[in-house]
């Protein structure tokens, strides 16, 4: 035999597709696979009993296969629910940990205003006891508008501790001169003249800077909780696209089609099949950090003299000492009175918080979006000791291409998943977006600038609080998210175009029919 033939003949024979690992040309049984399809719950009509060509696949290598095309659309089918599934799953932990921290710092400070209600009728001066029997109400109220404010309602905190000062002086002079009769026009104008005549001291101008400073705090921190919490569900039932299918079911179920169900993907080729399909999140990772960033900014104003339990577990000794200051200075404020109408500290120990558990929670999640690949992968990837013998997309092989970096635009030359950079998903843009919102309220928080949360229950989508699906959960404000177009569907890119580029081609033809218009008009003339 001539040598040019018989080489020809040899390179003829090394190029002939294979079926798994076995070099011969013998049609090998498909029990395996139909005993794994049928588990899948998958019936075992038309699924051939040894490989055939596979020239019909369309996902799939087109070697010998035992994969029809209504498997491998099945298969593909199979892989996009499993992985959505994984992705929701991993939303529910995050949701669940937020959740968890929400309810604890939510059970502590009510908690703490509870305690402090009731310090406050034992702490009242045992002289004066009727006094507060009869105020009972002007008291009860104050605590009821500092837990409504604190769970978001639309209460002026600063107004709300003005009106219960005002309101208990009426009540203190208009008891403390009984015998005389106290018309509504002369109370009115001794709380007109409190500020001037300082009848508790200086203790309403310091309380309103601390409590004020607290609350305005603790309303926000929650509220970040409760956001960040809407903005994981959200995101997690963001749909896989038809692209990021293909990938996901090339590296799950294509080893099985192949004849090589043993081997696991290699880890670079899983970490750039999963960087392509959550893109998209991964570009949340700026905001997120940023927003967990504030919000560990804000948890410092829970630590030392203006602690969450230090201001509101020594309330109840200044109100105390406010109104022993004006019982005391009754007769001199009565004169002060009549003029302006004519022309020592108890502290409490700190409790033991969960502010430092939240707070090391936040820092734990910080990360979330861009580690997420690599959590997703770590449980279904070969070990570094298989990396000869790993599925690399193609065989059972080392996997070459470089891993790529995170975000959407890192992904344009992504081996692995065909994305469109120029086109962001907007379910996640939004929640940029609120989380931008978020983080800048915290921010004006953590200044001491009342925050303004909309009191609504109703949540963009219509889908409820991101914290819980638990009816007697906690429901906190919402933010509104920026009114958006729905993300528009793409039909799958041509095979051999892996990136899909703006253009601006088809402003051409309007060009055109300018300067040929243009052109008639000149020649008019």
């Amino acid at each position: 035999m001539d040598f040019p033939v018989f080489m020809a003949l040899l390179i003829c024979a090394l190029t002939v597709p294979g079926f798994g690992d076995m070099g011969s040309g013998k049609a090998q049984s498909c029990s395996d696979i139909r005993q794994f399809y049928n588990g899948k719950g998958f019936s075992l009509n038309g699924v051939p009993q040894s490989e055939i060509s596979g020239e019909h696949l369309r996902i799939c290598p087109q070697g010998y296969t035992c994969c029809t095309s209504v498997m491998e659309d099945s298969l593909s089918n199979l892989s996009r629910t499993e992985m959505e599934g994984l992705i929701r799953d991993a939303g529910r932990a995050l949701q669940a940990s937020l959740n968890g921290q929400y309810k604890v710092f939510d059970g502590y400070l009510l908690e703490l205003l509870n305690r402090s209600e009731g310090i406050l009728q034992q702490s009242y001066p045992p002289a004066l006891g009727s006094l507060y029997i009869q105020n009972t109400r002007v008291f009860s109220d104050l605590y009821t508008e500092l837990r409504r404010y604190y769970r978001g309602s639309n209460v002026n905190i600063e107004e709300a501790l003005n009106e219960f000062w005002a309101r208990l002086l009426e009540r203190m002079f208009k008891g403390a001169n009984g015998r005389y009769l106290i018309g509504d026009d002369y109370l009115e104008c001794v709380s007109k003249q409190s500020e001037t005549l300082r009848p508790f001291g200086d203790t309403p101008r310091d309380l309103k800077l601390k409590v004020t400073r607290t609350f305005v705090a603790a309303r926000s921190f929650v509220q970040g909780l409760v956001i960040s919490g809407e903005v994981v569900r959200k995101v997690s039932q963001v749909p896989l696209s038809p692209e990021c299918m293909r990938a996901i079911m090339k590296m799950t179920y294509c080893p099985h089609c192949r004849g090589v169900a043993t081997a696991r993907p290699c880890a670079n080729y899983c970490a750039n099949v999963l960087k392509g399909c959550l893109a998209n999140q991964a570009d949340l990772d700026t905001e997120w950090r940023n927003l967990a960033d504030a919000m560990l900014q804000v948890s410092n104003r829970f630590e030392g003299v203006s602690s969450v339990d230090v201001v509101l577990l020594s309330l109840p000794t200044h109100i105390s000492e406010a109104i022993t200051t004006m019982m005391d200075n009754i007769d001199t404020f009565n004169n002060k009175v009549r003029t302006a109408v004519s022309t020592h500290t108890h502290t409490y120990p700190c409790t033991q918080t969960h502010v430092s558990d939240v707070s090391r929670r936040l820092r734990d999640m910080q990360p979330y979006w861009v580690s997420l690949p690599s959590t997703l992968c770590s449980d279904r990837v070969a070990t570094r000791a298989q990396a000869d013998k790993c599925w690399n997309g193609m065989a059972r092989a080392r996997y070459l291409p470089e891993v790529m970096g995170d975000g959407l635009a890192s992904q344009i030359n992504n081996p692995e998943v065909e994305i469109d950079i120029t086109k962001p998903d907007m379910t996640i843009r939004q929640q940029i977006m609120q989380l931008k919102i978020m983080t800048n309220r915290l921010k004006n928080a953590f200044n001491g600038n009342d925050v303004d949360f909309q009191d609504t229950s109703d949540d963009v989508s219509g889908s409820g609080s991101g914290m819980c699906t638990d009816e007697n959960c906690p429901r906190g404000p919402r933010l509104m998210a920026p009114s958006t177009d729905r993300p528009k569907v793409y039909a799958y890119p041509p095979e051999n175009k892996k990136v899909v580029k703006a253009s601006a081609d088809h402003n051409l033809p309007s060009i055109a029919l300018y300067l040929l218009s243009l052109v008639m008009l000149l020649l008019r003339r």
